[in-house]
């Protein structure tokens, strides 16, 4: 087939990436959504991978069908909707009129119920969907938006069936790291956004106390300023109450382990975190109309007794991706072998979306994307995903492991610019674009929500997990040996931040610091003694050559 030219190529293939979110959070397979447009699967492969874009006439009908079925962001549809026509190569004055009907149209049953019985080959009928509220509000804080979801169908099915049919109270989704439970909870919170008053989503990977959790989602379900709320925790819990009776919300809570002990089997809460474990049995044993949604790599003790007792806390456990959707992302990163290679890649990396990432890019960086020469390199089978990502951050350039550090410091989506005023030394615009194009690539960074104008990078968290953990190892060792590197190039605690990222940097970074090198010196005064030395050793220095030294002694 004759190849596109290189601009118009990636204009279909940025179409096709947005086609492909837009079928997932509809919970279609290919098949089905070429049913429902009228033309054939095969068309619907074309348009995803970039071969051609549809006429006008069939991208009316998908965007017709995105709006019936609540593809589209709440209160972005129409935007959202002139994006996809814009990424297709229409001219960018679409039909405003027929948009507008089309956004006015009363909801309607369709056939999608039927569809996602035969996608996990049940002969049950699904129990019918609740019309949507029609003023759902969606507050998805620092989620990350996902555009390369492969599979889980029958996982997220499950999902909709406990949140939207049975109105589970709480739902977990457990998994190991990479595996892909932030994104099914992302994708699972889009589609069934319509059936809540309100969906909010807060990430837990940066600890906050309880007590701060629950004041910032009180914030959005009931309205007041922050001095009128109450003060004792467990106030707030009953107004959090008060609002799941009163109305039905969705909480999401990613990354629940962040709150959990290390190395303890039975899923206790750290010290100073055993309030959420009150909170956790407070909104699985009170009677309310809402749902508390869990990702976690393991489940709480409170949960885990209570999944066997009430109907109304279930827990999903996610095992790798199986051999199609994996399929599907070795097709779209040019990553080739037979069969059996194939197979033995994935089972290698038991089916891990992210594992599976990351070594598609060495693939095909290294192979040229044959995956039989990388089989036979034994030396790069890794074990663990900690593996893997300490095998590739050692493969990045100097600009590139900075910005990854740069991202685990401040700990939410940055823009380049951002990211490039932090540099130290300073390094050119285009050079930081190039670099964080190829994290992207590698998937070492995902890219968050647009800011003012400019696109932004966050890290996932088992990524952000790592680079903390490198850059507290490097920075303890440089104060016990008078290094330097880390201790200058970046602010460990910013002053200038946000109150929330200043208290996550105190308890992530700072404190560990300190931890490992009272650990070392024994007395707190050597510790300090130690500090001050090395503080004493910058003062006769050039201002340009400290850095951020000072301030982080």
């Amino acid at each position: 087939m004759k190849r596109l030219p290189s601009h118009q190529q990636q204009r279909e293939n940025a179409f096709g990436r947005c086609c492909v979110a837009l079928r997932k959070k509809m919970g279609l397979t290919q098949r089905a959504l070429g049913e429902l447009l009228g033309i054939s699967e095969q068309a619907i492969q074309h348009w995803e991978r970039g071969v051609h874009a549809p006429s006008p006439e069939h991208l009316e009908r998908l965007l017709a069908l995105c709006l019936q079925h609540h593809a589209f962001a709440p209160l972005r549809e129409y935007a959202e909707a002139q994006q996809l026509w814009r990424a297709a190569g229409k001219p960018a004055d679409f039909d405003a009129s027929w948009m507008r009907a089309q956004l006015t149209a009363p909801f309607a049953p369709s056939a999608l119920v039927v569809l996602k019985r035969e996608a996990v080959h049940s002969a049950e009928p699904l129990v019918k969907q609740e019309p949507p509220s029609t003023s759902s509000h969606l507050d998805w804080d620092d989620a990350l938006d996902v555009h390369d979801f492969y599979g889980r169908e029958a996982e997220r099915l499950q999902l909709e069936q406990w949140v939207v049919q049975e109105r589970c109270q709480v739902v977990s989704v457990l998994g190991m790291g990479g595996i892909g439970k932030s994104a099914l909870a992302v994708t699972l919170m889009h589609q069934v956004a319509p059936a809540f008053q309100s969906v909010v989503f807060r990430s837990l990977r940066d600890a906050p106390p309880c007590q701060d959790l629950l004041a910032d989602c009180l914030q959005v379900l009931s309205p007041q300023p922050l001095s009128a709320l109450p003060g004792s925790l467990e106030r707030r819990m009953d107004l959090l109450l008060e609002c799941f009776q009163a109305q039905r919300y969705l909480l999401v809570l990613d990354n629940l382990a962040s709150l959990l002990q290390a190395c303890n089997p039975e899923g206790r809460f750290r010290a100073g975190y055993e309030d959420y474990a009150v909170l956790l049995r407070r909104v699985a044993e009170s009677s309310h109309q809402s749902c508390l949604l869990l990702t976690s790599r393991e489940s709480p003790a409170e949960l885990g007794s209570l999944e066997s007792r009430r109907a109304s806390v279930r827990a999903l456990r996610l095992a790798g991706l199986e051999q199609e959707a994996c399929e599907q992302l070795f097709e779209e990163r040019d990553v080739v072998g037979t069969t059996h290679d194939r197979l033995r890649l994935v089972q290698l990396y038991v089916g891990n979306p992210l594992a599976l990432k990351i070594v598609a890019e060495a693939i095909t960086e290294l192979f040229g994307g044959e995956i039989a020469p990388f089989l036979q390199q034994e030396t790069v089978i890794f074990s663990t995903i900690r593996d893997l990502l300490a095998e590739q951050f050692a493969r990045l350039s100097v600009l590139e492991q900075a910005l990854l550090t740069w991202l685990a410091v401040v700990r939410e989506p940055l823009g380049a610019a951002e990211l490039q005023a932090m540099l130290v030394p300073p390094v050119a615009a285009v050079q930081v674009s190039e670099a964080l194009e190829a994290l992207h690539r590698r998937s070492l960074v995902e890219r968050g929500k647009p800011g003012v104008g400019q696109a932004t990078f966050t890290l996932q968290s088992v990524v952000l997990e790592y680079v903390t953990e490198v850059l507290v190892e490097r920075v303890s060792e440089q104060v016990q040996h008078t290094g330097w590197e880390h201790l200058l190039s970046y602010a460990l605690e910013q002053a200038g931040a946000k109150a929330y990222v200043r208290q996550a940097q105190e308890r992530q970074i700072v404190a560990p610091v300190l931890v490992r090198l009272r650990a070392v010196y024994r007395q707190k005064e050597a510790v300090e003694e130690q500090l001050l030395g090395l503080l004493s050793q910058l003062r006769p220095w050039e201002q340009e050559a400290v850095g951020y030294g000072p301030t982080n002694l």
